[in-house]
């Protein structure tokens, strides 16, 4: 199965909640997903409604520690496994920001714990191009940009995929990615508009599927539960499945 980082340096667009909820979507298909939350900030860690994560079981553990990735797993009550993140994760890019090798240690981990062979792996990365990124970068198969359907998502977009083309460069391999429209309103016709350009600009990389905008969606993490927990008849339940459908169906998880 793939490693999935769920990545833009644009905060606000989705992208704990689209990592999370893909997560819980792959978890009700039973195909028993792990999910590693790269972000100091913890939302994802939050969201899966795990609390109280002590540093030295965290995925701060793993950098700081060299903690084999499979001990910090943590049971959520949704039947998927996370390694958890904690504040002190900001420290990683002080720590190892001078070191060239830094960028490969979430790679080596999980090549060398076979314990997570054969689950998909989805990464909720830091919005910000630094090591903690450049780990899950470098460690996934496949990137799911999540964009919000708004003019400043739409130009920062643009400025993400040719980033991304520098570091494939860089690496001498492809990076194969997919570009989710999130925050779609139909009731908008600039969400519209902004869908429109994505597929003109980017074609069969913009996922057919499209998140709408729900009051579900922005307040199920605060109950630290998923969509499909919080809310399983609403839209953005809906909007998920069928996104998860999509990439499944496409090879994406592969």
């Amino acid at each position: 199965m793939a490693v999935i980082a769920v990545f833009n340096q644009k905060g606000g667009v989705g992208k704990t909640t689209t990592c999370l909820n893909v997560t819980a979507a792959l978890s009700i298909a039973q195909k028993h997903p792990i999910a590693l939350d790269m972000d100091p900030q913890g939302h994802l860690t939050l969201a899966s409604g795990i609390r109280n994560v002590r540093s030295d079981i965290s995925m701060a553990a793993f950098f700081k520690h060299k903690a084999p990735l499979a001990s910090l797993l943590r049971d959520t009550t949704r039947g998927w496994q996370a390694v958890p993140a904690v504040l002190e994760l900001a420290k990683i890019d002080a720590l190892f920001g001078s070191d060239p090798q830094a960028a490969t240690l979430l790679k080596r981990g999980l090549n060398e714990d076979m314990s997570l062979t054969g689950a998909p792996i989805m990464i909720d990365c830091c919005p910000m191009l630094g090591v903690l990124t450049l780990n899950a970068l470098l460690a996934a198969d496949r990137v799911l940009i999540p964009v919000s359907a708004d003019f400043l998502s739409l130009q920062g977009v643009h400025r993400l995929d040719s980033a991304l083309n520098v570091l494939e460069t860089k690496l001498n391999r492809k990076i194969e990615r997919r570009i989710l429209v999130t925050r779609f309103d139909s009731r908008r016709k600039l969400s519209f508009e902004i869908y429109d350009k994505l597929k003109a600009r980017f074609g069969e990389i913009v996922c057919t599927a499209r998140i709408s905008e729900t009051v579900g969606l922005a307040t199920s993490p605060m109950h630290g539960q998923d969509i499909f927990q919080y809310a399983p008849k609403s839209p953005g339940a809906v909007d998920y499945q069928a996104l998860t459908r999509e990439l499944w169906d496409s090879g994406f998880f592969s």
